[in-house]
């Protein structure tokens, strides 16, 4: 057996494999032009869903498939950005966005702009589940294309998902797979697959480079979210131990922010020379910014990259919008709008939210990617003393330089810079060498749940008018708790109702270390987070009747795959519900 390790991400997917060799990168065949196959190590995240007449679906044919109506990957990414009405990007993103169903066929997404509806109508929409299941079965038939004896679907199969993911959007991932024919799957958090990546690239001599007492900082910028996470270097039994001691929290801020800047750039210089952008063209201009970013931002940038937009209507050629991002404005705009100097105890700006806003992603208010990692590590009072950066856009050299004098300016001392492996595979090359580690070949990262998460408890009380009875917050999973670990709860005079639909309240929190299995605070205590309610219909059974109250215990149980499970068990022995998030699988 075979070990896959999948990045499923923003902007760019990957995967790599293992088996009795170290880990290494896998070559994805794609479409990259009209009716042009070629194999690339990276799978760009975009769903092109094109009516018949804008891409024929002879053009997106695979060697393992007829003709298709639908294309992901290079070619998706490059004729999307002509048809940004019919591209589906930051499938991730949306898939951790509460403010939606996740299910739901809501992507491309059209926003309040319903001067779209029009070029929209007709085409096909997806849910993010089912975008990133789509991903998922490409990476699946590539893999097995090149590979007849050893199908995806029998190896062991690891995927990866923000350390900042909630419980919903790791279930909904493990439900993507399952659409893409893995039925089973293991998660692996990003920071973490990326630190296994530094480790197999080092090999024993990780030893040299970490000492006891050292603390990583592992930073992780993609293109939709940034992820930080801490871990620590100790000594145990007279061996080098690590664990994960933190994760920030979940960061709607990353490369796509960075296009939109630039794209504001452009659109500036376009609506000062007197023309006006559509919906259609905006969206256009965002992507042709992204690909002046990627130059902008590389080794050898060049002084200016033109951006053009095609005009609409019967004169397309002569009504081609053209502007012109130089490297000054770029690095003014990303190097210090997004990466400025601050001071080590500075906080994310807040800003009052404007009382009807369009249901899209909720990006981060401030766009200072410093303010939110000095809030993080002021929150863990932890100053790291190496820094291993990860994720696409910290490929930019000078962004590198910018985190790293920060960091020894806050510290007071030098941070060591640790070399990871190339920045577009580490998290999938990561995957598959803790798919060895698995095997005990290797050193492990503890750590468990990266947050302790407590369900809403509602208290007895007489009813009084005006007031909600209160509600307290029970620990059902502590922080650290691992994979495939079960915690049966102290019994608690707890009912369940059973026979009615009733909603459920959890929280998590990321700071709250000592609270313990069985802990009850109060549901407004500092740290707690609550997250998205789950009702149910908890069945009747036996000779119980609707609105009947069952004395219960609760059990919680972290699956192997890494999400929470928590049973309600009646103390009689008859009857054990489980408590779970709804997911409804959709085509």
């Amino acid at each position: 057996m075979k070990i896959l390790g999948i990045d499923l991400g923003t902007t760019n997917s990957a995967i790599a494999v293992a088996d009795d060799a170290p880990a290494r990168g896998v070559d994805i065949t794609q479409v990259v032009g009209p009716g042009e196959i070629a194999a690339r190590p990276t799978l760009p995240s975009f769903l092109l869903l094109p009516s018949e007449h804008e891409v024929p679906p002879a053009q997106m044919q695979l060697p393992w498939s007829g003709a298709l109506r639908y294309t992901v990957g290079t070619f998706a990414r490059e004729r999307g950005a002509e048809l940004p009405h019919r591209l589906v990007s930051s499938a991730k993103s949306w898939l951790c966005n509460p403010s939606i169903d996740r299910t739901a066929q809501v992507l491309p997404f059209r926003g309040a702009q319903r001067e779209l509806e029009a070029e929209m109508e007709g085409g096909e929409r997806v849910s993010p589940v089912n975008a990133s299941a789509r991903y998922l079965a490409h990476l699946r038939a590539a893999w097995d294309d090149a590979n007849e004896d050893f199908p995806a679907d029998e190896q062991d199969v690891l995927v990866t998902v923000p350390a900042s993911f909630d419980p919903v959007a790791r279930e909904l991932t493990v439900v993507a797979a399952r659409e893409a024919g893995f039925d089973k799957v293991t998660l692996l958090e990003e920071p973490q697959a990326a630190f296994y990546a530094y480790l197999a690239a080092r090999g024993d001599a990780w030893r040299k480079d970490l000492v006891p007492g050292d603390v990583v900082l592992v930073f992780d910028v993609g293109g939709g979210t940034t992820d930080f996470s801490l871990i620590e270097v100790a000594q145990h039994d007279g061996a080098l131990a690590l664990e994960r001691i933190a994760v920030g929290d979940h960061i709607l801020l990353g490369g796509d922010n960075m296009d939109l800047a630039l794209a504001a750039i452009a659109g500036k210089q376009i609506t000062d020379a007197g023309k006006q952008l559509d919906a259609m063209q905006q969206r256009a201009l965002v992507h042709a910014a992204r690909r002046a970013k990627e130059q902008l931002l590389g080794e050898k940038p060049p002084k200016a990259v033109p951006i053009s937009i095609l005009g609409r209507g019967s004169k397309l050629i002569g009504g081609t919008m053209k502007a012109e991002v130089t490297r000054e404005q770029a690095e003014a705009m990303l190097v210090d709008g997004f990466f400025p100097v601050v001071d080590a105890d500075a906080k994310v700006n807040k800003r009052r939210a404007v009382g009807l806003r369009e249901m899209g992603l909720p990006y981060a208010h401030d766009p200072a990617i410093t303010r939110h990692l000095a809030e993080f590590l002021g929150r863990f009072g932890k100053k790291p003393t190496a820094v291993l950066f990860n994720g696409g856009v910290m490929k930019a050299a000078k962004l590198q330089q910018r985190i790293i004098d920060l960091l020894r300016t806050w510290c007071g001392r030098d941070v060591k810079i640790l070399a990871g492996a190339d920045l577009d595979l580490a998290v999938a090359l990561g995957a598959a060498h803790y798919g060895q580690v698995r095997q005990g070949k290797g050193v492990r990262i503890r750590g468990g749940t990266a947050r302790a998460y407590y369900i809403g408890i509602e208290s007895a009380m007489p009813a009084i008018p005006g007031f909600a009875p209160p509600v307290k917050a029970l620990c059902v999973a502590p922080s650290g708790l691992e994979e495939g670990s079960t915690v049966e709860l102290p019994d608690d005079e707890l009912g369940l109702i059973v026979g009615e639909t009733s909603n459920f309240r959890f929280f998590a929190a990321a700071t709250r270390k000592d609270d313990k299995a069985g802990s009850l605070i109060e549901a407004d205590a500092p740290g707690l987070a609550e997250l998205d309610p789950v009702e149910k219909l908890v069945e009747a059974d036996g000779e119980r009747r609707a609105g009947d109250m069952v004395p219960v215990r609760l059990e919680a149980h972290v699956t192997e795959v890494g999400t929470l499970e928590l049973w309600c068990v009646a103390r009689d022995g008859h009857g054990r519900w489980k408590l779970e998030y709804s997911v409804r699988e959709r085509d």
